[in-house]
């Protein structure tokens, strides 16, 4: 999962190596983004991608996963809510700042220079193939409740691929069908939440909630366990600034869809996790593997609601991973473009950075044959939490820019409450951030800086190649 510019114009971006290409101007992102199947995105699709790119599958095992520590998840889940808010605030302000594609490396870059730049498109990079890789693995768990995948190892993993490589045809398609095939998915898959979400309320029994601290441990000691799980919830709502470029007037949509997006996402969450917590007994959910459609049945009778979820999750990781494939090759595209990543990765077709989509699955691919190997999820679970770690890198630097703009620009009179505010609101987004690493675990953070240094390496070589460039 996510979440996620105040001044005129910015300050030249410092160049680390004189012999790199020239930064991209926003008119440069539109290049390639003409034709027939290439379609700049306005509002609806932008929000579709922020919801759509937030809410994966997790939301269907979440109040589960929560309710042991009791209804005090729900007030983790505000303070939360108001983070991951603040984030996608600071995101808004610096897509006005620098409407174009690549978003956290963007502006990691014209704020700290070219290495800055890189880390946080690596981090990034990182991120959205592993985290595709995992989606694949999980959404064959609810394919199994509709169709028998599970009962051979190598099925599983054929219909993993299946669902990385159908996304990815659609990215090939162009931006038009991507756009298609996300706003599609993300109403699809709202219309049970919203069921589940709203309708719940109806049936609410406040008999089932059970303890507010189930714990024992304390308000703030329950609020902080139950956060821990929660944290990953937001996760995606970079996803409009990722892709500034393909969207339509920039400066005003992108900021736009974050909130709205990363709002909807917050209301959809609350409202699920309340109306479960209030239709199914405290005792059974602790122990439910589908607590939704345990909902559901407690709603309406029977025992179609299984059926009914998996469906809805099976949609829901679809349009998911769509969308994260879209924003695995924006980023190295951007990058690219800059001379920080190999030069195939800036290559574009229908609107979409073709080579970027094609290495990210198939490393995702390869990863999810390596899963399926192993017969063991240890080594991918550790995996997984890696980028919960590196998705929070570019988060930290995108808030770090925007207060290194807060605190180096030039502000009249008038612009200080504006300062004062969006101050305020990057400070939280850091706390927010920072929260991120701390959650994310000791083990976690090991692996995610090694892969980070692992980067490292690279660049040394790009840098290398840029300098002896002409």
């Amino acid at each position: 999962m996510h979440v996620p510019g105040t001044a005129p114009q910015p300050a030249p971006a410092p160049q680390a190596t004189p012999a790199a290409p020239a930064p991209t101007t926003p008119t440069d992102d539109t290049a390639g983004s003409t034709g027939r199947h290439a379609r700049r995105f306005g509002l609806p699709v932008a929000t579709a991608l922020v919801m759509g790119n937030v809410i994966g599958g997790g939301i269907f095992l979440l109040p589960a996963s929560v309710a042991p520590y009791g209804t005090v998840s729900l007030v983790a889940f505000g303070v939360l809510t108001v983070g991951a808010l603040a984030l996608a605030l600071v995101f808004g302000r610096l897509a006005e700042r620098h409407p174009r594609t690549g978003g956290p490396y963007v502006y990691a870059r014209e704020a700290f220079g070219d290495f800055a730049g890189f880390l946080a498109a690596w981090a990034y990079w990182i991120t959205t193939w592993v985290s595709n890789a995992a989606l694949a693995v999980a959404a064959v768990g609810y394919l199994d409740v509709l169709i028998p995948v599970n009962d051979h190892r190598w099925t599983a993993c054929l219909a993993a691929l299946v669902l990385q490589w159908l996304p990815a045809l659609a990215n090939f398609a162009g931006t038009r069908y991507v756009g298609a095939v996300q706003l599609v998915s993300t109403v699809l898959k709202f219309v049970p939440l919203l069921l589940v979400a709203v309708g719940g309320l109806f049936f609410f029994d406040a008999d089932n909630l059970g303890p507010f601290d189930a714990t024992g441990t304390g308000t703030i000691g329950a609020v902080s366990a139950s956060a821990a799980i929660l944290l990953f919830s937001y996760l995606g709502v970079e996803s409009a600034a990722v892709s500034a470029g393909e969207v339509r007037d920039a400066r005003r949509t992108v900021g736009r869809a974050t909130v709205i997006g990363t709002l909807g996402a917050a209301l959809v969450y609350l409202l699920g996790t309340l109306s479960v917590f209030g239709t199914v007994a405290h005792d059974r959910l602790v122990t439910s593997t589908a607590p939704f459609s345990d909902a559901v049945d407690a709603m309406f009778g029977g025992t179609w609601g299984g059926w009914a979820v998996a469906l809805a999750a099976l949609v829901s990781m679809t349009g998911c991973l769509n969308g994260w494939t879209l924003l695995s090759a924006q980023t190295p595209y951007a990058a690219a473009r800059d001379g920080l990543f190999p030069a195939a990765f800036a290559r574009r077709r229908r609107g979409v950075p073709t080579t970027g989509v094609a290495v990210t699955v198939v490393l995702a691919s390869l990863l999810t044959v390596y899963n399926y190997t192993a017969s063991s999820a240890k080594v991918f679970d550790v995996l997984v939490l890696v980028t919960t770690f590196t998705a929070t890198v570019p988060y930290l630097l995108a808030t770090a820019a925007q207060l290194h703009h807060l605190v180096s620009g030039r502000h009249d009179l008038v612009d200080r409450p504006r300062l004062v505010r969006d101050a305020v609101i990057a400070v939280i987004a850091a706390a927010f951030s920072m929260w991120l690493v701390a959650g994310a675990g000791y083990a976690a953070v090991y692996q995610g800086v090694l892969f980070l240094f692992a980067g490292i390496v690279v660049y040394a070589v790009l840098a290398a190649r840029r300098g002896r460039t002409p």
